[in-house]
């Protein structure tokens, strides 16, 4: 079994479009994100960066499948 970090990027040319991305969506839930340290922030608005990138990430490659 090999030991990979989780939080490698699949794609390491998507890294900075994903970082925007991260900002872009903190923004939009109101979550002060800042580049560095943030360990400030809690579980919960840090989950819901992600879980909610997901959701759009999901939601853009249904789009692709359906032709739209």
């Amino acid at each position: 079994m090999t030991n990979r970090s989780s939080n490698r990027t699949a794609v390491p040319e998507a890294k900075g479009a994903l970082d925007k991305f991260k900002y872009e969506v903190a923004n939009e839930l109101g979550v002060p994100l800042s580049e560095g340290y943030n360990g400030d922030l809690t579980s919960r608005q840090n989950g819901s960066v992600g879980g909610y990138m997901v959701k759009k990430m999901i939601e853009q490659q249904e789009k692709q499948m359906a032709g739209k």
